[in-house]
């Protein structure tokens, strides 16, 4: 018992010191993990995690600061800041902060709401879940449903709109929910190269061992700070 009590206040103490995304600015780079590769095993195996976060993730990073390099009067902003007004940029730059902007963003949130430690959904998000879906098993059945859903590459969140209202919404290629005006609070990256090494093109046994590590202290972390006109107004 007071091992499981460490494990979930070492989880907590990580959400909250990682709940920085919304700060990120040029130039970016790669964050570091409060994990191991291998650490999220056997839901996520090593190798794939090594080349998601090395090869993957540090290419859209790349391609982010290159592209806002000749653009010095965008540093100052965050890169939510960017991704919210995306559509008012020339097209060539729009594309790279929806593609580049939006997989460095997207995959920032994801490492943090991964976890090695087991947790589990309680309190107000709980409430909100049930509330909202049913049940929190109906609630994974609409998320998987969505993150199945997905055509090719993409994402599945669960996000909190300007009402306070929690929506699950399917997201192609980078797209960032952060662009249709809503906050995400969990996502799962549902392109090939975050499972395909592991399950090949098995991805609902992706998604159903991916529940196994979220990192649910982070989400309601994220809830509690978003679910409220004040703080979504603030950001």
């Amino acid at each position: 018992m007071k091992k499981a009590i460490i494990s979930y206040l070492f989880v907590l103490c990580a959400g909250v010191a990682q709940a920085t995304v919304e700060g990120l600015k040029y130039p970016y780079s790669l964050p570091k993990l409060d994990y191991s590769y291998r650490a999220l095993s056997p839901s996520i195996d090593a190798r794939t995690m090594k080349i998601h976060l090395t090869k993957h993730h540090q290419g859209y990073v790349n391609n982010l600061n290159k592209a806002l390099e000749s653009h010095p009067e965008l540093h100052g902003l965050s890169l939510e800041e960017l991704l919210r007004t995306v559509n008012r940029h020339p097209k060539p730059l729009r594309n790279a902060l929806k593609n580049n902007g939006g997989g460095h963003y997207n995959h920032t949130l994801f490492w943090n709401m991964m976890s090695p430690h087991q947790t589990a959904p309680s309190g107000n998000l709980l409430a909100a879940l049930e509330a909202t879906f049913g049940s929190l098993d109906a609630f994974k059945k609409q998320f998987n449903q969505a993150a199945v859903s997905v055509f090719g590459s993409g994402w599945a969140w669960l996000c909190i709109d300007d009402k306070g209202t929690l929506v699950i919404l399917p997201t192609n290629n980078q797209d960032s929910p952060i662009t249709e005006g809503l906050i995400p609070l969990l996502g799962l990256d549902v392109w090939e190269h975050a499972y395909y090494l592991k399950y090949q093109n098995k991805r609902p046994e992706y998604i159903d061992a991916w529940w196994k590590v979220v990192n649910w202290p982070y989400v309601q972390k994220r809830f509690e700070r978003f679910s409220t006109p004040q703080s979504r107004l603030s950001e």
